[in-house]
């Protein structure tokens, strides 16, 4: 599945990362009355503008499964394999949607170029994601539908990237199908090093194993590439239409919006990738996969790689109640802090 140069950096490829178990560290503390009453565990990677580590926790180096904060990167496998969507549509092909009316209509929409329908999807079935949407589903007795499932927007493109190039349409999720094996390549390309596993994902799609380091230069990768670019396009779709890559009141959409130019996606099992235009970029991995971690964390590490941390206030960590009253926080470790200062959020801890 490697390949021996990068398609669009040229210059080698690393080797794959090493299978093992995840020296992860300490990275989020949940705080109850000051006493530490849980400890997150997982890594952190920061990259600088020129692409070298300015911070890392953890593992970053082991092999693990980005899920779906890989999607950016299928997105520009899919356009370079001539995929002709932008805007919205691009955004969705992208996504880990809500659910919503519009995430549904631009998954049709994309299905109608293709000259495909519904039934031509093979994703898992599902209800949507976003709880009150799912809830509404629910109560006008709908079934769950490939439609309605999370990754279908994503699915949806890859069928019609199949469709444009004459390959098989039945076994697009094969991994050894030319479309997989495309995507692969990208990965590689972006990542800069050869995929160490592939599996399947959730919604039945493969999905290849990389570093977080990888992951986190991926993402910079695509946000520093030139105008008119395949990375250029996804990042633009994704940061313009926020709310098509993940849904009305998700974290993801609501860091995008705060801060501006900032790509981000996030993925199951506690991922995160964030990536600003002048490539300085994040890449989370929460070990228990808690998603009360991850967007603090995440929030933490683009205050150490320079976001004013007045940005990100809102997104420092739920308040822990106790008896209705705020008795404490999820924190990031001491080695995630930034400064205090009085407009940061975190404040210090032992």
């Amino acid at each position: 599945m490697s390949i021996n140069t990068h398609t669009a950096y040229n210059s080698p490829l690393a080797e794959a990362p090493s299978v093992r178990e995840p020296q992860h560290a300490p990275v989020a503390h949940l705080i109850r009355g000051d006493v530490i009453e849980g400890v997150h565990y997982g890594s952190v990677v920061v990259l600088a503008a020129d692409g070298s580590v300015e911070l890392q926790i953890g593992d970053v180096e082991a092999a693990f499964y980005p899920r779906s904060a890989l999607k950016p990167v299928q997105a520009v496998a899919l356009l370079r394999a001539g995929l002709p969507l932008d805007g919205d549509l691009l955004a969705l092909a992208a996504a880990s949607h809500s659910g919503e009316e519009r995430h549904l209509s631009g998954t049709r929409r994309i299905l109608e170029l293709a000259g495909l329908a519904e039934n031509d999807l093979r994703n898992v079935t599902d209800l949507p994601f976003d709880p009150v949407v799912r809830e509404d589903w629910i109560r006008a007795g709908r079934l769950p539908s490939r439609l309605a499932q999370n990754c279908s927007g994503k699915h949806a493109a890859m069928l019609y990237t199949a469709r444009l190039n004459g390959w098989s349409l039945d076994d697009y999720l094969d991994p050894a199908h030319p479309l997989q094996q495309a995507i692969a390549e990208v990965v590689e390309d972006l990542t800069g090093q050869s995929v160490a596993r592939v599996t399947v994902d959730g919604c039945g799609a493969p999905l290849f194993s990389v570093s977080l380091h990888g992951l986190a230069r991926a993402a910079a990768r695509i946000t520093t590439a030139p105008p008119g670019t395949p990375e250029a396009r996804v990042a633009d779709a994704m940061r313009e239409h926020a709310e098509m890559v993940s849904g009305s009141g998700r974290d993801v959409a609501a860091l995008m919006r705060a801060v501006p130019g900032l790509l981000a996606k996030d993925g199951f099992e506690g991922v995160q990738i964030a990536a600003l235009p002048d490539g300085r970029a994040v890449a989370v991995k929460i070990a228990d996969g808690a998603d009360r971690a991850r967007v603090p964390v995440a929030a933490a590490a683009l205050a150490r790689c320079g976001v004013d941390p007045a940005a990100l206030a809102e997104f420092a960590g739920a308040p822990l109640l106790g008896g209705g009253a705020v008795v404490g926080s999820i924190r990031p470790a001491r080695a995630l802090e930034p400064p205090t200062t009085p407009s940061s959020p975190w404040g210090t801890h032992t």
